[in-house]
């Protein structure tokens, strides 16, 4: 078969090699008679694009349908490449999805998925805890160039959202309760309202919240993007654990600094309820501090500290393992920062509701 002139997409419809072999003429021609090998003069052939490739790959699956020798050693090396990679690609086979099946049965599927997803939450959390006790004990070591960078990350690099958001709740929960207890003649109050708010319940859990859409799903992030490079594996196979390496500074690193913020946040949110107090009630500052003293106690700044700290934790070990569990598709990434974001924010108000309970029953 001789190949001449140029073969071109955009230009002229490439034959097809099996009417061209059956009826002659177009761009190749093909000799008749009794052929056992099918073998190409490449002399006079221009430029070339994928037209000419996929013309001789239907001459390749008509010789092995047809029982001819195939050769393509005239023929331009680069092509040749090609054909030898378009070779050693497997057809991918189209699997029919299976029916769903009863109610009974979709639910049972969904049963066991779920308690493979505890499985997995369990064991990542007890490698961790596994990674902190070697860290006290001084068996693993862990790199602490990576925790210094997430607490310069989660310190100054969180004060401006952090103040903005605090600043705007201690004003809201000031203006509430202004309007609430200017009814009752009660507007001194206020500072209860605010010293509770922000000490107990709200520098907290708006931190953690905070924290988890920026934190959260930077850690999922980060290492969804390593594991669809592949760059967790090789830690395993170089004998590395990717927790003791990689999840540990970080959620350590954010483990100790929500504490810090979660006062930095109770101070700015008493800061805005004050100014709002000062404009609207007219009170001073010596009254609003004068009674929010009176009101809160050391044991309401230390419950909000401790809902901190827990609340950076789950922060932590949230984003982590939803990063180390994405997938490997393009669009794993964004659905493990998502579910990073989602699964922290629940479970932050989940333990909130509980610590309240338990201080409620422990009188604190």
């Amino acid at each position: 078969m001789h190949l001449s002139g140029d073969w071109r997409l955009g230009e002229e419809a490439p034959p097809r090699f099996g009417s061209l072999v059956e009826g002659g003429g177009g761009k190749g021609e093909a000799g008749r008679g009794e052929a056992r090998i099918l073998d190409f003069d490449a002399a006079e052939l221009g430029t070339w694009d994928s037209s000419l490739l996929a013309f001789l790959v239907q001459g390749s699956e008509y010789c092995e349908t047809h029982d001819l020798e195939f050769r393509q050693e005239n023929l331009p090396e680069p092509v040749v490449r090609l054909l030898d990679l378009a070779r050693i690609v497997p057809q991918r086979e189209v699997v029919e999805e299976p029916e769903m099946g009863s109610r009974v049965a979709r639910f049972g599927r969904k049963g066991v998925a779920a308690y493979e997803a505890v499985m997995a939450a369990v064991t990542f959390m007890g490698e961790v805890a596994g990674g902190f006790g070697g860290v006290l004990t001084r068996r693993v070591r862990m790199r602490w160039r990576d925790f210094w960078v997430v607490v310069q990350s989660n310190s100054s690099g969180a004060l401006p959202i952090v103040t903005l958001i605090a600043f705007l709740v201690g004003m809201i929960i000031s203006f509430l309760g202004a309007v609430v207890l200017q009814r009752f003649g009660a507007g001194y109050f206020v500072s209860y309202l605010v010293g509770y708010g922000m000490l107990r319940e709200m520098a907290a859990l708006m931190t953690g919240i905070i924290m988890a859409g920026r934190t959260g799903a930077a850690f999922a992030a980060e290492l969804g993007s390593m594991k669809i490079t592949e760059e967790i594996d090789a830690f395993r196979t170089l004998g590395i654990s990717p927790v003791n390496h990689l999840v540990l500074p970080r959620v350590l690193g954010l483990l100790v600094m929500m504490p810090f913020l979660t006062v930095y946040a109770a101070f700015i949110g008493i800061l805005g309820g004050l100014i709002v107090a000062m404009t609207v009630l007219d009170l001073s500052a010596t009254q609003f501090f004068g009674g929010l003293l009176m009101a809160v106690t050391l044991s309401d700044g230390l419950l909000g500290v401790f809902k901190g700290t827990v609340f950076g934790l789950i922060i932590g070990l949230a984003g982590c393992m939803k990063g180390m569990q994405t997938g490997s598709d393009a669009g794993a990434v964004g659905r493990a920062a998502t579910s990073a974001v989602v699964l922290g924010i629940t479970l932050i108000i989940v333990a909130n509701a509980v610590i309240d309970w338990l201080a409620v029953l422990l009188n604190i």
